[in-house]
């Protein structure tokens, strides 16, 4: 959604960019010969390891976009604890009104040992932090792609969190 951000500067990028896959977009499979690819989030689960494989091998360039591809930050919050425990506390114990009891666990993807930064699973090309990144950065950094130019962030905008 940071994407977003760059808010009317979108209309001088849209003649240039096509979006194929989002969370937002009716697409069920990530699609092939992919020129860019802005993968946000870390890896947690065994759903964001195959989307994640799949989007390396079918992008020529991948970006690790936000401070939690590029880090794992909060995400790896979970690290010091046992994977049964988290998912005790937050599917059985827990309050909320999300689905309790053995049904919600059936349908949840696999839980990874830990959680991971993309690069720990693929090659990265470019990493975009922030939390959100900053829509300048943003658009400097697609803008350059789209030149077929290496994004170049200046020292002092490469911030985290």
């Amino acid at each position: 959604m940071s994407f977003l951000d760059i808010d009317e500067k979108l209309f001088d990028l849209a003649d240039r960019i096509e979006l194929v896959y989002s969370p937002l977009a009716d697409v069920k499979e990530f699609p092939e010969d992919v020129d860019v690819v802005l993968v946000e989030g870390a890896l947690c689960n065994t759903e964001n390891l195959e989307l994640l494989l799949k989007a390396r091998e079918r992008s020529r360039v991948l970006v690790s976009f936000g401070d939690c591809a590029v880090t794992g930050n909060t995400s790896q919050l979970r690290n010091r604890l046992k994977i049964d425990d988290v998912l005790t506390q937050v599917y059985q114990a827990g309050p909320g009104s999300i689905p309790k009891g053995p049904e919600a666990l059936e349908v949840l993807p696999v839980l990874l040992p830990k959680v991971y930064p993309l690069h720990a699973a693929v090659p990265v090309d470019f990493y975009l932090p922030g939390c959100p990144p900053d829509p300048d950065r943003i658009l400097r950094t697609v803008t350059a792609l789209l030149a077929g130019e290496k994004p170049e962030l200046p020292a002092e905008s490469i911030t985290f969190g």
